[in-house]
């Protein structure tokens, strides 16, 4: 590997397994873009769907993986004038987006179709180098570590979800269906935004990942035993069910689930991806006046909220972070997250 080479993990087919280190040309920049030196990225949810080829998005092959990352800036262009090089950064995801956009205009450049994110349309940070457009950076406080910093996007679409789209009032009952890292940093942010009894959910499969859910607050886990969700929480409080259900699995059947447990007049934000067919009927939706809310990623000011949580302590990664490997672990970190005997993995390219 030369000094104008790198390594990078790319994902060069539909194929499931089609993912491998290759040698790479480091990226050039334009005016308004960095050179980031990648320090640490996450591995997310994403990645391994696009590791064994069952994502339901668009993938622009090859390309690099990789979207939740921090580093220290090895170049700046010229145009580029709130960082300069050796700050320490993290990266917003929307790497592309159009020139001209009503959505962008009113603010919602997240929720823009045309926009091209790191990891599938254009080269992710799960690389030595990768080039970075300044207006998604953000300054990251000396004090944060750059491994916890690297989880600064996955926190963002928790608070989206939970403190941005879903009405959250102090003593409210809230459960999270899906204890997998989302799930998990949604359960945080129902707690910090007061949930005076929060459920988490997940199935047999779940056992080590619920266990994690307790540590980080929740007073109730509900399906490593098998139980009965709907039947339990008839008989908890006063048995019209809960005032929020984040659905934060990665199936569409789950919303039944969230229909059947939710009280009247409740709200449901779903946040897990699920391409699958509902095949069930929506009436609980009308007969209980359900408000349900779709979320998804994030914006800039949410960003700064999350670093400020982050710095602060107040949002402890600890029992989340349970893997930080070099890049050329990969494998064995997206099989440990794959199979849930770590909850999220950060690689250090």
């Amino acid at each position: 590997m030369s000094a104008q080479s790198m390594v990078g993990l790319v994902n060069f087919a539909k194929d499931p397994g089609s993912v491998e280190l290759r040698d790479l040309p480091v990226p050039e920049i334009g005016e308004e873009d960095v050179l980031l030196s990648v320090d640490s990225v996450g591995i997310c949810g994403s990645d391994l769907h696009q590791y064994h080829g069952s994502q339901s998005w668009k993938v622009n092959y090859p390309v690099v993986l990789g979207h939740e990352f921090a580093g220290v800036i090895a170049k700046a262009g010229k145009r580029v004038s709130e960082f300069k090089e050796g700050d320490r950064v993290v990266s917003e995801t929307a790497a592309v987006l159009p020139r001209d956009s009503a959505l962008i205009r009113r603010g919602l450049y997240n929720l823009e179709p045309g926009r091209l994110g790191f990891g599938y349309g254009v080269d992710g940070a799960m690389a030595s180098y990768v080039k970075v457009p300044s207006r998604c950076l953000h300054h990251v406080p000396a004090s944060l570590p750059l491994e916890s910093a690297a989880l600064t996007e996955p926190c963002c679409v928790a608070y989206n979800a939970v403190c941005a789209n879903s009405r959250v009032r102090p003593g409210d009952t809230v459960a999270v269906i899906g204890p997998g890292p989302i799930g998990l940093l949604c359960a945080a942010m129902a707690k910090l935004s007061g949930a005076g009894h929060l459920i988490v959910i997940g199935t047999a499969a779940d056992a080590k990942r619920l266990e994690v859910a307790g540590q980080i607050g929740a007073d109730t886990v509900l399906g490593a035993q098998g139980e009965n969700v709907p039947e339990w929480l008839r008989g908890h409080g006063d048995g019209y069910g809960v005032d929020l259900v984040i659905d934060a699995a990665g199936v569409s059947a789950s919303l039944k689930l969230a229909l059947d447990i939710v009280r009247p007049a409740g709200q449901i934000t779903k946040v897990g991806w699920g391409p699958q067919p509902l095949n069930f009927s929506l009436d609980q939706l009308v007969q209980k006046a359900v408000t349900l809310q779709g979320s998804f990623s994030h914006n800039w000011s949410m960003w700064e909220s999350v670093l400020v949580l982050l710095t602060s302590g107040k949002i402890d990664l600890r029992p989340i972070l349970n893997r930080v490997a070099p890049l050329d672990d990969w494998r064995v970190s997206f099989e440990a997250m794959h199979s849930g005997s770590i909850v999220k993995g950060v690689l250090r390219p």
